[in-house]
């Protein structure tokens, strides 16, 4: 990938969640069925985790909240030099544009690829049993992508947060829950890497949310496919103009 040092590459197996991620935030557009044989495979994996964590942990959201603060650090992102040479050179608010719009494709494209699961699902009805994961699947992508978007606008105007990986995604991660640019920071003032008790609770509202709108994607018939690409694509939209707002 782009722009990434060897200390930001993930390290992960490409079959574990963060791995599976970073094949969906490949910059090389995937065609719909190797997308969902992914998005499928996230599904799988997280099933093993949400056992782990027990219903009620699941139900609540805190699980699925646990699982994207984790990934957070492992989520590729790249720098200004790469994203300038990635548009041919667009820049400023043109360069803004093209990645809202980039990330709007791409998880519109997760909500149409997890559709095709649903309804794959659906013909086999013991598994409509693991709807929750298939949905938590779809919810951690969307949020590894914009989330990505989020860090790669902040580079694009200058205002990248600094630090370790550890910190500056935690500070992304904070930004796309509050849906707002980061504050400039005063001369020697520091980003705390730490995700506190209060920034826990928002997180999972925010989280619980984002798997609300990723419950369409499970409508049978391909019809959660047409709702899971608009319903996807027009948030990301807004995330990504209120970012920019923030970061002009």
């Amino acid at each position: 990938m782009r722009g990434l040092t060897d200390a930001d590459r993930p390290t992960e197996s490409p079959d574990d969640a963060a791995g599976l991620l970073a094949r969906l935030l490949d910059d090389r557009p995937l065609d719909r069925r190797t997308e969902a044989t992914l998005l499928r495979r996230l599904a799988v994996t997280l099933s093993g985790s949400a056992r782990r964590a027990g219903a009620a942990a699941v139900a609540s959201g805190q699980w699925l909240a646990e699982v994207v603060a984790e990934t957070a650090p492992h989520i590729p992102i790249r720098d200004l030099a790469a994203l300038t040479e990635h548009y041919d050179g667009k820049a400023g608010d043109e360069l803004a544009a093209a990645l809202v719009e980039n990330a709007a494709r791409a998880t519109g494209a997760v909500g149409a690829a997890a559709g095709v699961v649903a309804s794959v699902e659906w013909t086999a009805p013991p598994a409509l049993l693991a709807a929750p994961v298939q949905i938590a699947a779809e919810t951690l992508a969307v949020v590894a992508i914009e989330v990505k978007l989020v860090a790669e606008l902040h580079a694009v105007y200058g205002r990248s947060a600094v630090g370790t990986r550890a910190v500056r995604m935690a500070a992304y991660l904070g930004a796309w829950t509050r849906r707002r640019a980061l504050d400039r920071l005063k001369p020697g003032e520091k980003v705390s890497g730490m995700i506190t008790g209060a920034a826990r609770r928002e997180l999972r509202r925010r989280v619980v949310g984002r798997a609300g709108s990723s419950s369409a994607s499970v409508l049978p018939l391909l019809a959660g496919a047409v709702a899971g690409a608009s319903l996807n694509a027009s948030q990301t939209r807004r995330l990504g103009r209120q970012i920019t707002a923030g970061l002009r």
